[in-house]
């Protein structure tokens, strides 16, 4: 049966690819073949960068109310087809139909309007005398063309994490989306294309090696990927020879940090959402649970409870799952490999075992007895499993959970709020929540520290990582 074939969009129409070469889009949870996308080749890149040059000439002069109004019809026109959205992100991911207008959609729609107001909101130091008989200024201006990659793990949101800071700044964009989601980003980019000037916003198709060449292309000023690890560092080494700004967002091993104060099934339902979500495919899922060896068989015991009862996965269209298929097969390899090589010392507790025999899915697990040192408790595994450790005094929590070369996100759990306080200050993690994780919004900042990233997403921050700052000095005259 033949499938459609995708285009890329450059300068406000799609294109054909030119390409021989291309990717096959599988379905996660059927396994079978949906849509085929070009690997584009090196000249279509340098036409979607032509593209996004002659835009930047009127667009970094455009004024913030210009780019506001344009943003918020864009996130407009993205609420009307919603459900259309909804539709294209369930096919590319497996995701629960149900649920993805409120979880993700939404989401993108009210980041489309906070970077759209964000583009009015410009910090700057007000002008004075610094020397004598000079008046100083300070602009803050567009970079100019941005090249960016996004993952496949939330392929509508990322997008929008990229393009709205950039785009309200007056910048210009060429982005490519994972080869395995590109769905929602190309119809974002055909909306785009209604209410923002032609090559303002360009997506080419491909895979990792289309990725690499939009990436060292000379012709960005900033890039900026989310992905893996190894992925940003092969991003800073190329940008370097180029001198240009990168902004990283890699991933996290994000632990949760339970004291013998907190409430065992309050900390499960909390865990199982934020470890389970998306499959575990979330750079800030709770991963690792620290917990104080005195509740240790409590919380394992409603940890387990809460994942068999509301940890479910299942097909799109199917009714109370938590979480759809893994990505990809080679996600689903990538899951289970780490859970086959666990060490003798380590326990399986629920789940460790992938679901049926057609379909990306994998059970939510939960393995007891890890050491700190181990693989799973490491390396990001990127799927629907929580390890759980022990711990004896606030000192080792704290130990234990800096112990990883990833800084994105964790949490505490516990009713003393100096202590609270004093975890939050010594957690070298570069968001951390009390009693909840995993709940963000647009107003403040995502990024960490460490092999996680620099840069953040979202909030006024993420919006000033697409500027840059130019000191304007005027002579007064004797």
């Amino acid at each position: 049966m033949s499938v459609p074939t995708l285009s890329n969009i450059v300068d406000g129409r799609a294109v054909a690819s030119r390409a021989d070469t291309g990717i096959d889009l599988i379905d996660p949870a059927t396994e079978e073949v949906y849509a085929r996308a070009p690997i584009s080749a090196p000249e279509e890149i340098d036409e979607a960068y032509r593209a996004a040059e002659r835009a930047f000439a009127h667009w970094g002069r455009t004024t913030p109310a210009e780019r506001q109004l344009a943003l918020f019809r864009l996130a407009d026109a993205v609420a009307e087809h919603a459900e259309e959205f909804a539709d294209l992100e369930s096919q590319d991911t497996g995701k629960p139909r149900a649920t993805l207008v409120a979880d993700e959609i939404d989401q993108s729609v009210d980041q489309l309007r906070f970077f759209a107001g964000a583009a009015r909101d410009l910090d700057g130091r007000s002008a004075g005398e610094y020397l004598a008989g000079h008046t100083s200024s300070v602009r803050r201006e567009p970079i100019g063309v941005i090249g960016q990659v996004t993952p496949w793990n939330y392929p509508l949101n990322m997008a929008v994490w990229k393009i709205a800071p950039a785009i309200a700044a007056g910048n210009t964009v060429v982005l490519k989306p994972s080869d395995t989601t590109p769905l929602s980003t190309l119809r974002l980019a055909e909306l785009a294309a209604e209410h923002l000037p032609a090559g303002v916003l360009n997506v080419v198709l491909g895979d990792r090696s289309t990725g690499t060449a939009l990436l060292q292309h000379p012709t960005p000023q900033m890039v900026a990927i989310t992905g893996s690890v190894r992925a940003g560092m092969e991003v800073a080494k190329s940008a370097a020879s180029d001198l240009k700004r990168v902004h990283l967002e890699l991933g996290g091993k994000a632990p949760a940090i339970v004291f013998a104060d907190a409430d065992p099934e309050r900390v499960a339902e909390g865990l199982v959402l934020a470890g389970y979500v998306n499959g575990g495919q979330d750079c800030t899922a709770a991963t690792r649970v620290i917990v104080h060896e005195s509740v240790h068989d409590a919380v394992v015991e409603a940890l387990a409870a809460r994942a068999r009862s509301h940890g479910r996965t299942g097909g799109p269209r199917e009714e109370g799952i938590l979480y759809g298929a893994l990505n990809s097969a080679a996600q689903l390899e990538r899951v289970s490999g780490i859970v086959e090589r666990l060490p003798a010392h380590a326990d399986i507790v629920a789940g460790g075992r992938r679901q049926g025999d057609r379909g990306y899915f994998y059970e939510a697990t939960i393995v007891t007895g890890v050491r700190q040192d181990d693989e799973a408790v490491q390396e990001e595994i990127f799927g629907p499993v929580l390890t759980v450790q022990t711990f004896r005094d606030e000192a080792e929590a704290l130990a234990l959970a800096n112990g990883v070369r990833y800084a994105l996100a964790a949490s505490v759990w516990t009713n003393d709020h100096a202590r609270a306080m004093r975890l939050s200050r010594d957690l070298d993690f570069g968001c951390v929540w009390i009693n909840t994780h995993i709940p963000f919004v647009s107003d403040m900042p995502h990024g960490g520290f460490k092999h996680s990233d620099y840069g953040k997403d979202l909030s006024h921050y993420g919006f000033e990582d697409y500027t840059r700052i130019k000191h304007v000095m005027t002579y007064l005259g004797e």
